[in-house]
């Protein structure tokens, strides 16, 4: 308990209440919301303190005043945590502001708002930023600021992944980064890279596998694999003593699960349900998938217009 506490750089006026009011348990509880747990810290501390005051003898004499001043050290504002708390506060609604502006398609403003916060270390900054520079990458027409902005959003998710490994969104983005950083790097350079891919994506579904996305990029990493020519089949040979594998069936899988835990969540998603069931042969069920994709989903980003139009084109060659 007193590592926690110290790791989490609380005051050690702060540590030596724990032994009274029962607090251990009720800190212990919190762990699983690591932030909030300063500001409980604090404030269990400060009605302790209280507490330990009335019960003194020395109540209403000089001791009152006297621990006063010992417990929160010189009675300025920013030594009571009150400027960490605001900064806290400022930082979730931005995240939460981010979110929003990601959703609205301005990834610029939520890529703008999320920089003024990159020296705060936050896992979950750097992986937005990362999320935002892949989306600018995309919609990016110069070839030098695309290529910019696609190494950058794998700074990002490598730092993400450094400050966090617990984190199932750090592990989703640096996969995804690498993925688009090995276009620039060339086949063998993303062969080498896919097996690192692969285990990024199954530790994001074990960390959340309630997500739809992990479940789906690990589906397409296997399409590929099952989609594999000969002369690529026998690049992964040179570089692997076995050599990355996987099947249509195996990526159907994936791609299913997706669907099903957020239906409609990717129009890609259908995409690729349809694209994996023609090459088992079962063109009925791939022609449901591939209508959704077409008739179903809203365009909102590049991918949402390159999935249906994907999509057509498969349809007209059944």
């Amino acid at each position: 308990m007193a590592a926690f506490l110290r790791e989490r750089r609380i005051p050690w006026r702060f540590r030596a209440l724990f032994a009274e009011k029962g607090l251990v348990l009720n800190v212990l509880q919190r762990l699983r919301r690591p932030e909030n747990i300063g500001n409980y810290i604090q404030r269990k501390g400060y009605i302790v303190s209280n507490q330990l005051i009335k019960k003194s003898k020395f109540s209403g004499q000089l001791f009152s005043p006297l621990l006063a001043i010992t417990w929160w050290g010189a009675s300025k504002p920013q030594d009571t945590g009150t400027p960490q708390s605001n900064k806290m506060s400022e930082l979730e609604l931005d995240i939460k502001t981010a979110d929003e502006l990601f959703d609205d398609n301005k990834t610029q403003d939520m890529y703008d708002l999320l920089l003024k916060h990159k020296d705060l270390q936050n896992a979950e900054i750097e992986w937005r930023l990362a999320r935002a520079c892949r989306v600018l990458a995309e919609n990016c027409v110069d070839h030098d600021t695309k290529k910019k902005l696609t190494y950058e959003a794998l700074e990002h998710a490598k730092l993400a992944l450094d400050l966090d490994d617990k984190n199932y969104a750090s592990h989703k983005w640096y996969a995804i980064a690498l993925s688009i950083v090995g276009d620039y790097e060339g086949k063998t350079a993303k062969l080498k890279k896919s097996e690192i891919m692969k285990d990024h994506f199954e530790k994001a579904i074990e960390l959340n596998p309630t997500d739809p996305t992990s479940r789906y990029l690990l589906g397409l990493w296997c399409f590929t694999f099952a989609d594999m020519n000969w002369i690529t089949k026998k690049a992964a040979a040179t570089l692997f003593a076995t050599p990355p594998s996987s099947s249509y069936e195996e990526a159907l899988s994936h791609f299913q699960e997706a669907e099903k835990l957020e239906p409609n969540f990717f129009s890609k998603n259908h995409v690729m349900l349809g694209k994996t069931l023609l090459r088992q042969n079962k063109k009925d069920e791939a022609k449901v998938w591939l209508s959704k994709a077409v008739n179903e989903n809203p365009c909102k980003t590049v991918d949402d217009e390159a999935a249906k139009d994907e999509a057509k084109e498969l349809l007209k060659s059944l």
